[in-house]
């Protein structure tokens, strides 16, 4: 393992039930993609070995636990949270976990998330971009995120196909173009609707460096100024407000995306994410490779080469997981 393990944020996992439900409901070509990935913990301690990961936080990816039926959803929810519960007490020390919640269905929700956070032990709740066309600025929303900001709960946002997304991706797998800009588009609806000013407790991770949004939160704030949009006349600017949250490397950080990030926001709210299993090993691994041969951040100390990107992000992530639960 490398001197400084890094911590994984965006670490995935599926069941067999869960790929079974999902199949059962239609779902062959998850967002696009070829297939379902096949996971298991031996395989994934294996990558974290090999890569120099220390810790590694499992979710459910996108499509979620919702395929049509609240109740369904909220028995496939406590299905796979008790099995991500069960892995991490198994290996403490590698594993975290990010409990899945049965949306658009609020109040499921609300009910397993109280009982993943108190219940289960988990470290955080995964959400998805929009859930069946509900972004996360939406006011039926807002009895979570009272929950969840009384908590001062990490929400680990991961990007899903936009509605209508056949007609827009073309033919093509979303998680290449359509989750960069569907996490901009829930961003932005968090923004606009004030849902990060009236919730700043809640610790917000975004994925892929943001997706879009280091090229886009210029534009927000000149039309907001320009067009009145819901937010307070008062509020902080959009720029302002995106460099609260928090952003992980997951995708192609290097030499475009990062460099795009600490231009927009800085790199002071930036974790380490490998997209595993959803991204290959071998994929994986050659991402951290490109991480550990990128030029160091742009404050490191290159005289004692002590402040890679491994120091950088597990330092963020130390300090995104000692607040509040």
């Amino acid at each position: 393992m490398a001197s400084t393990g890094l911590i994984d944020f965006h670490a995935h996992f599926v069941t067999g039930e869960y790929v079974a439900v999902a199949r059962a409901a239609g779902v062959e070509q998850p967002d696009g993609m070829p297939g379902w990935p096949a996971w298991s913990a031996e395989a994934h301690l294996e990558l974290m070995d090999r890569g120099g990961i220390g810790r590694s936080y499992l979710s459910i990816s996108s499509p979620g636990v919702h395929f049509g039926d609240d109740a369904a959803a909220r028995a496939l929810a406590r299905d796979v949270n008790e099995f991500g519960a069960a892995v991490r007490s198994r290996r403490p020390e590698r594993f975290g976990h990010f409990a899945a919640l049965p949306l658009p269905d609020v109040d499921g929700a609300r009910a397993e998330a109280a009982y993943a956070l108190d219940t289960l032990g988990a470290d955080g709740i995964v959400v998805e971009s929009n859930h069946h066309g509900m972004y996360l600025g939406d006011g039926r929303l807002e009895p979570l995120w009272e929950d969840l900001d009384r908590r001062g709960a990490l929400v680990f946002v991961h990007p899903t196909s936009p509605p209508h997304a056949e007609s827009v991706a073309l033919g093509r797998p979303r998680p290449m173009l359509e989750f960069l800009f569907d996490t901009a588009r829930t961003a932005a609806d968090l923004v606009f609707n004030g849902v990060l000013v009236r919730y700043p407790r809640i610790r917000w991770l975004l994925t892929h460096g943001g997706g879009v949004l280091p090229l886009l939160a210029d534009r927000m704030d000149m039309f907001r100024a320009a067009f009145p949009m819901g937010a307070a006349p008062d509020a902080p600017t959009v720029t302002s407000q995106l460099r609260r949250l928090w952003y992980d490397m997951a995708g192609t950080p290097f030499p475009r995306q990062i460099p795009a990030l600490d231009a927009a926001f800085g790199t002071g709210r930036l974790v380490y994410g490998s997209d595993y299993c959803w991204t290959p090993a071998a994929a994986a691994l050659a991402q951290i490779a490109a991480v550990d041969a990128a030029p160091p951040p742009p404050d490191a100390d290159t005289d004692t080469d002590t402040d890679t990107w491994r120091d950088l992000t597990t330092r963020n992530a130390h300090e995104l997981t000692g607040g509040a639960r």
